[in-house]
């Protein structure tokens, strides 16, 4: 077999074995195929695509090209979530909590901040001393004592997604759907979880800018998933707008820490409680109306915050900030309010472009070396729907001395289109894919 006939058979969209599929993907990480071989064979899948058989082979091979991690030890079912990414997308920091207090375990691997959209490991380690690289033996302590883990992915989880990775952010070959499922499922299928319930967005503030995309992304996904055993639900939620209130590091946990104190969006908790619901449900603990009941009481009672608190203690942070928040966070003192230019009705929010004001402030990395400034960002006062008078603050901004303050309000400002007619609030879910 020779890299040739491989690319050429998929050019000319053939379906390829399990054999050919292996000899590209492992042939490229040992370095016995060049990048412009696997960068041509990017390309013909990039135009001929993948069927699910296909997908789900690309995906195991993935997958396997480093450790695979095994939860087996915990004992019990293990249900990981995922998000395609957002802005102001702060939801594992309240939905692993919320799942652990109703007794199901979360042992999650999570990524960092690159682009416009938010990592779940950097606004963790805003809070001071939280510890995000655990040993397997320390991350599956944690789980086994505290019932909630999260920590950062390990060098080794799916190298052959990085590496591939790397060359399709190169080679303009990123926005494929059988390329985008096998890279995100080859990490959670390494990561040891029995079962994943996937948040998919859609929107100007996501990868996936329509619903069609996004649902096209979520069924290869559940494919993939059940392909491999793993039970798989992906909801499809609308990110035509930030997330909650806050966009930056400290300021998400801080709404997170809110949250869990009965104070919250309601589009947010709408969202928190499905995906919640969901993995309960696929934990098989309860069903899916019980599970509801179950975090809505935790919730009330204050059962989920304090399993929050467990997390931040077990990973070494300092526990005062789930009382204190604004003491115990490294949140900026300086802010700038930005106005409204016009009245009328909040119309639509490129919210791209929100997610990159906040770069220019320093909450986010444009690359992967970049250091982020925990203690900035943007508080979002005025949503799709909302009445706006001429002068009245649009959004907050947290700055310090290195941010970009001029050129990130003026990205704000562009991001608001304001209209006279009355505008309908927009659906947080669109539909659930299983």
């Amino acid at each position: 077999m020779i890299p040739y006939e491989v690319i050429l058979k998929k050019r000319n969209g053939e379906k390829l074995s399990k054999e050919e599929i292996e000899f590209m993907v492992m042939g490229y990480v040992k370095g016995e195929i060049p990048d412009y071989q696997m960068a041509a064979f990017l390309m013909a899948i990039y135009f001929r695509h993948m069927d699910e058989e296909e997908r789900a082979i690309l995906t195991e091979i993935m997958a396997r090209s480093g450790d695979m991690i095994d939860l087996s030890e915990i004992g019990e079912k293990i249900v990981d979530k995922h998000s395609s990414g957002g802005v102001g997308d702060k939801t594992t920091l309240v939905v692993a909590p919320l799942v652990a207090s109703v007794g199901v375990p979360i042992a999650k691997m999570s990524g960092r901040a690159l682009g416009h959209t938010g990592g779940t490991i950097d606004k963790l380690e805003s809070i001071p001393g939280f510890k995000t690289s655990l040993s397997l033996e320390e991350f599956i302590n944690n789980v086994k004592k505290y019932g909630i883990a999260i920590a950062g992915q390990t060098a080794n989880l799916a190298p052959a997604d990085k590496k591939i990775y790397a060359l399709r952010d190169a080679t303009a070959t990123v926005d494929e759907i059988s390329l985008i499922a096998s890279s995100i499922m080859s990490k959670k299928l390494a990561g040891g979880a029995d079962a994943f319930v996937l948040d998919v967005k859609a929107g100007s503030g996501a990868f996936m800018k329509t619903i069609k995309d996004a649902k096209e992304l979520a069924k290869a996904m559940v494919g993939i998933g059940k392909a491999h055993g793993k039970d798989t639900v992906a909801l499809i939620t609308n990110m035509e707008e930030p997330l909650g209130i806050y966009v930056g590091n400290s300021l998400e946990v801080l709404e997170a820490i809110e949250f869990l104190k009965g104070n919250y969006d309601e589009k947010f908790y709408e969202l928190c409680i499905e995906i919640s619901s969901y993995m309960v449900k696929l934990s098989g603990k309860m069903d899916e109306k019980e599970a509801k009941t179950a975090l809505v009481e935790n919730l009330k009672s204050g059962k989920a915050l304090e399993k929050f608190r467990d997390l931040v203690r077990a990973q070494g942070g300092d526990e005062r900030v789930v009382d204190d928040p604004w003491k115990y966070l490294p949140i900026s003192s300086e802010t700038t309010e930005i106005k409204s230019e016009r009245s009328g009705y909040v119309k639509d929010i490129d919210t791209e472009k929100v997610g990159i004001a906040s770069i220019l402030l320093g909450a986010g990395r444009v690359n992967k070396e970049d250091t982020i400034d925990p203690s900035v960002g943007i508080k979002v006062l005025k949503k799709i729907g909302d009445k706006v008078e001429k002068g009245e603050p649009i959004a907050i901004i947290y700055t310090s001395k290195k941010s970009r303050v001029d050129e990130a309000v003026e990205m704000i400002k562009e991001a608001y289109v304001i209209t006279e007619e009355p505008v309908e609030k927009l659906p947080m879910i669109h539909e659930v894919v299983t």
